[in-house]
């Protein structure tokens, strides 16, 4: 800015100097803030610095959706909320296929366990073996060699030894007998 405009600074209380001809501001000034209405001089002192701060849009107050009127928070919904309800979404259909017997491409997986399950138990009830009967029956004749299955969930949890602590078992009072003469309920 030139020298001249240091009374329009002074006037919005903004402290500045005169170097080389120019004027220079010594602060940084928060000029506007959001959600305020901007004043005819601060709007002119941006606009003599090629300030444009200004951006407009709209602030959503309320969703309206087939006759439902929510809550603007309900757009705030993150990727991973979104991908969680999917899969509940997703569960629930394989949940009731599986009730009706109706296959669907959601409950495939769950039927094809299921047979396998089916399978194996008769595999195991019977005579008749395949390779995965075989591991199995290994595993039930020696249930002490076979390593436990650990899930991720386990494996990043720390194991803590915890010992419960010792309560005193007291013998507990003999029940004393009802005395309901022998009467029953429709006597």
């Amino acid at each position: 800015m030139e020298p001249t405009q240091t009374s329009f600074l002074q006037a919005l209380n903004i402290q500045s100097k005169i170097t080389r001809g120019q004027v220079e501001i010594t602060q940084d000034v928060h000029l506007i803030k959001v959600g305020t209405k901007v004043g005819a001089s601060e709007a002119n002192l941006l606009a003599k610095l090629d300030i444009k701060p200004f951006s407009y849009g709209l602030i959503i107050k309320s969703v309206y959706d087939d006759g439902s009127v929510y809550d603007a928070s309900v757009l705030d919904m993150s990727d991973d909320d979104i991908l969680a309800k999917f899969q509940n979404g997703v569960r629930n259909v394989a949940s009731v296929s599986l009730a009706l017997h109706y296959p669907t491409i959601a409950s495939v997986p769950h039927s094809v366990v299921n047979g396998y399950k089916r399978v194996l138990s008769i595999g195991l009830g019977t005579s008749y073996s395949f390779p995965k009967a075989e591991e199995m029956l290994k595993i039930l004749a020696n249930p002490g060699a076979s390593k436990p299955v650990v899930t991720k969930k386990e494996e990043a949890k720390p194991t803590k030894q915890v010992e419960a602590p010792k309560k005193k078992v007291e013998p507990e009072p003999e029940p004393e007998e009802d005395g309901d003469m022998g009467l029953g309920l429709f006597d």
